[in-house]
């Protein structure tokens, strides 16, 4: 009864391997009937691009220096203590003033207790008695700031294009602030480059209209952007330029949602919700600014510059710029999906046309098929009957990791075809152990099955503890491995453990029923 229930286990599993392999048969896979799932393929087998980004770190570290500064004054506000103007300074110094030097105690114990990562030297005294004061982050802090600049960069490129629909993207860290993105099998390359290039850096800053953007000395801590403008056919034009201040105050790092929305004209917009902090800071800031312009800046660009009318509550705010309602949506994306810290640059661009990946696949699999030929030969020529049954359980075995991929949306690179055709031989491999074993039996004089039972008995030790211990050093591939390194070890641990099932439970229920049908006349082996 324990046979048929392992030969009937056996038929099931080849026919479920069967329903998820067949789709992968273009001729087959417009069945509807089966399922709709295939193989995904890496970068070098199906085509894509690879990008190189450089994230400039020292921009999210000057953003939250200024913002360190817009907190300070606010929290000295609350202890009665004026800090007057607040700003970055060669982009890593925070200068600021305390007009009263009676205050300086209090100050610096507010400073200790709220800001331990800001590192303030001895005060400069002016001859009004105000002091000066020029602070900085720590290196540690600093160190910190960059980290997470370009973990915030790295997750919010995957959020981005995880809506763009690309399959299995490869996306890393690489030494030097670098992003490694590697994007297989992409039909509209320029897209998609243009959505990672749209660093969606949202920053607020204050007008100043005191001073004329076309001078060639700017006053200390002003900064000239271009004005974003529009024609009546939807051509951009950034030929004016508006002065504002340096200082930050608020980046997309407060927004909470983003969405598209239309105005009474129908004319398209963002409404932008912030989260508590930003909410706050924004209706403090338009409180102080009234009658003052607010600069909203999208990637180095002022969109909008909207006069403060009076103290703005809610935590909303709104992105104006005559977008079409395409453009609004896709604005509204890459906001919601995460405002990149830091400006985001391609330093390099590399396609991988699908020509090359099809030679790559037709080397693969000429590859595997001259190896599993080869051994299947092997097999047979040695061990006869019996060796056409290992090479039917080698064929078995292929068929479970096709299925395997395909079931679990693994993603097969040239490396992972590499894996199959290691798998070929170690599949063999556990079946050469178990005909070994059942000849020794033989010779001792047991019957065929006896001999059958005692060969995978002892065999199946030997076989386990050799695949258990490649399968240990496939998890750490995966688990420390990236990209090209995890698909060796995906196609190789699907392949392990197919091999195992085909060799110790399969083959040995084909063998048993065998030798209880063949009796006295013995194996061919």
């Amino acid at each position: 009864m324990a046979l048929r229930w392992r030969l009937g286990i056996s038929l099931l599993v080849l026919v479920l391997c069967f329903i998820f392999a067949l789709p992968n048969v273009p001729a087959i896979s417009a069945l509807n009937v089966l399922p709709s799932g295939k193989i995904a393929l890496g970068l070098d087998l199906k085509g894509g691009i690879h990008l190189t980004l450089g994230v400039e770190t020292n921009r999210a570290v000057t953003n939250a220096l200024a913002i360190a500064g817009q907190d300070l004054r606010r929290l000295a506000q609350e202890e009665k203590i004026v800090v007057l103007r607040p700003r970055v300074v060669s982009g890593d110094n925070l200068e600021f003033m305390l007009p009263r030097a009676e205050d300086e105690q209090k100050f610096r114990n507010l400073l200790t207790k709220n800001f331990p990562q800001l590192a303030a030297g001895e005060p400069q005294r002016g001859d009004a008695g105000q002091l000066r004061y020029v602070a900085r982050f720590t290196p540690d802090e600093i160190a910190r700031l960059e980290t997470m600049a370009l973990d915030q960069a790295l997750r919010t490129i995957r959020n981005r294009i995880d809506q763009f629909g690309v399959a299995e993207p490869d996306i890393r860290k690489q030494a030097g602030n670098r992003i490694q993105v590697q994007l297989p099998g992409i039909s509209d390359p320029r897209r998609a480059v243009e959505l990672l290039k749209q660093t969606a850096h949202l920053e607020f800053h204050l007008v100043r209209d005191d001073v004329d953007p076309g001078k060639p000395a700017l006053p200390t801590g002003v900064i000239v952007l271009p004005l974003l403008e529009k024609s009546a056919s939807g051509q951009e034009s950034a030929e004016k330029r508006i002065a504002l201040e340096r200082d930050v105050m608020l980046t997309g790092e407060d927004v909470a949602d983003a969405r598209p929305n239309f105005d009474r004209m129908n004319q398209a917009y963002v409404m932008l919700n912030f989260n508590s902090r930003g909410g706050r800071v924004f209706e403090q800031v338009t409180g102080e600014n009234v009658g003052r312009r607010m600069a909203i800046v999208l990637d180095g660009k002022v969109y909008s510059a909207p006069v403060i009318r009076d103290r703005i509550g809610g935590g909303r705010a709104s992105i104006s710029g005559n977008f079409t309602t395409a453009e609004a949506q896709d604005l509204a994306i890459v906001l919601r999906a995460g405002s990149l810290p830091a400006p985001v640059t391609v330093l390099e661009e590399r396609s991988v046309g699908p020509s090359l990946g099809q030679e790559s696949i037709d080397s693969g699999i000429r590859a595997a098929l001259a190896g599993a030929v080869g051994v299947a030969l092997f097999m047979a020529i040695y061990y006869g009957l019996s060796g056409l049954i290992a090479d039917a359980m080698l064929g078995f075995t292929l068929l479970m990791i096709v299925a395997g991929l395909t079931a679990f949306g693994a993603t097969l690179t040239l490396p992972g075809i590499a894996g199959i055709v290691l798998t070929i031989g170690m599949a063999v491999d556990a079946n050469v152990l178990i005909l070994e074993r059942i000849r020794e039996e033989i010779r001792l004089g047991l019957t065929p099955f006896a001999a059958v039972k005692a060969g995978f008995e002892r065999a199946a030790i030997s076989i386990t503890d050799s695949n258990l211990t490649t399968i240990i050093a496939a998890v750490i591939l995966y688990q420390f491995g990236t990209g090209p390194i995890r698909g060796f070890a995906v196609t190789l641990s699907l392949g392990i453990l197919a091999s195992m099932f085909t060799a110790i439970f399969v083959s040995r229920a084909i063998f048993e029923e065998w030798a209880r049908r063949c009796g006295a006349k013995g194996l061919s082996i």
